[in-house]
């Protein structure tokens, strides 16, 4: 196995994914503000993932593109995160998935501005701006609606319930993200649980929602093994390229 390849095409692939279901609330946000900071947030995500794609495939060496690697696989060759596919749900859903993850992002990319690997480092550093910014757009949002009416806090407890199971996958390390430590490109996933566990923490009190006590059971992204949801996003997002096989802007 090609364990840098692996690697950065994990990162890129979540970058994608979770890019790809903010921009489908393009045009749908509840107000006009929040309906360009959710798309923004989107493009953000796939100007990361367009960075990456671009890195994993001169690393493949197989003479590739980002398109080829964006549009031309199937659901079991993509290694995102099963958190990053699941649907939007309501806006409170939207805005917590996206704080859990960014609070696992921000940590792990400024550790990866440290990395050995300078191309790593350079694209790191470029999206840590924008994950910060992205992190304190859904905390406040999350604390917004925690801590406003009962609805919209029975809501935003729901989603905190509903994503929890998903989150263990983030910061579980397998053995690439081992051998990517060990090699000083990638960070040791044990330090961010450690900051992601902290933030979190912070946020849900601030929010007054109750943290959930189940266990991180939901996993397999990594693996190439997916929810059902995953099929339908690559149908939608490949279905140009698919249909028209090298069509370009």
């Amino acid at each position: 196995m090609n364990h840098h390849f692996e690697y950065v095409l994990r990162l890129a692939d979540n970058a994608l994914i979770i890019g790809h279901r903010l921009s489908e609330w393009c045009s749908k946000g509840p107000m006009l503000e929040q309906d360009m900071a959710l798309t923004n947030i989107a493009l953000d995500h796939i100007g990361q993932a367009r960075n990456l794609f671009q890195y994993a495939a001169v690393l493949q060496g197989a003479g590739k593109t980002e398109d080829d690697l964006a549009y031309l696989r199937d659901a079991p060759e993509f290694r995102n995160c099963l958190l990053t596919e699941l649907p939007n749900g309501d806006f409170g859903m939207t805005v917590m998935r996206q704080f859990l993850f960014s609070a696992f992002q921000l940590p792990y990319y400024q550790a990866l501005t440290k990395s050995v690997d300078e191309t790593l480092q350079g694209i790191a550093g470029k999206a840590v701006k924008e994950i910060a910014y992205h992190q304190r757009w859904s905390g406040e949002w999350v604390i917004r609606l925690g801590d406003g009416t009962p609805e919209s806090h029975r809501r935003v407890q729901h989603a905190l319930e509903t994503l929890w199971p998903y989150c263990g996958e983030l910061w579980t390390p397998d053995s690439v993200d081992n051998y990517m430590a060990d090699e000083g490109i990638g960070p040791d996933i044990q330090t961010i649980q450690t900051q992601w566990l902290t933030t979190v923490a912070r946020v849900v009190k601030d929010a007054t929602l109750t943290q959930p006590e189940s266990a991180f059971y939901q996993k397999g992204g990594k693996k190439g093994i997916h929810t059902e949801y995953l099929g339908y996003i690559l149908t939608e997002m490949q279905y140009l390229q698919r249909v028209y096989p090298g069509a370009e802007w």
